[in-house]
């Protein structure tokens, strides 16, 4: 059976606010920022016990063209992305996203 994706709600935001920042920089810079994180889940989703350890019970795909990385735990039917995390945020803001998925 595939796994599936569960994103935290606050990813969207992440996603959004991102995108838009791309965007603003120059046209077409958002959708190549969109692609690549498309491209990261599939890959994820493909592999996901590939990438290493991050904060103990997660894992971090570094996004290769964008200073992103994509947080994310697995159990055996579902890939939670737990934040998608700009390079210079305060790199434990996310932690809380964690219990989330506990419900």
């Amino acid at each position: 059976m595939p796994l599936s994706l569960i994103f935290h709600p606050e990813v969207e935001q992440e996603v959004k606010a991102s995108y838009d920042w791309y965007q603003n920089q120059a046209d077409g810079l958002g959708e190549d920022f969109l692609s690549e994180l498309e491209t990261a889940f599939q890959t994820i989703l493909s592999m996901p016990d590939t990438w290493p350890k991050f904060q103990t019970k997660f894992r971090r795909f570094i996004l290769g063209k964008f200073p992103f990385s994509v947080v994310y735990s697995v159990t055996e039917e579902v890939v939670f992305i737990v934040a998608v995390m700009h390079h210079s945020r305060r790199p434990e803001y996310w932690l809380h996203r964690a219990d989330f998925f506990k419900k």
